[in-house]
């Protein structure tokens, strides 16, 4: 099999990771009032809907234990 005899230089990998160069990336675009509303509104509506689900979604896991004491009751009175 082809074995190599020199060592393979890693030291460039090592360089590239320091390496800084001297381009600056362009500024951020500041956003628009139409995508700060849309953003906040998507937001919201998103919050909405959690919680709307957890409003309706908590009689469904709730135990009810009153349930069969009432049925009971109207059992007995017959």
């Amino acid at each position: 099999m082809f074995r190599r005899r020199e060592p393979v230089p890693f030291a460039f990998v090592a360089e590239a990771d320091r390496f800084r160069g001297n381009v600056a990336p362009p500024p951020r675009e500041r956003a628009s009032f139409g995508q700060l509303a849309g953003r906040s509104l998507l937001g919201l509506t998103i919050l909405a809907g959690l919680v709307g689900s957890l409003v309706l979604g908590m009689p469904a896991l709730s135990t009810d234990t009153h349930t069969p004491a009432q049925q009971s009751q109207a059992s007995q009175g017959r």
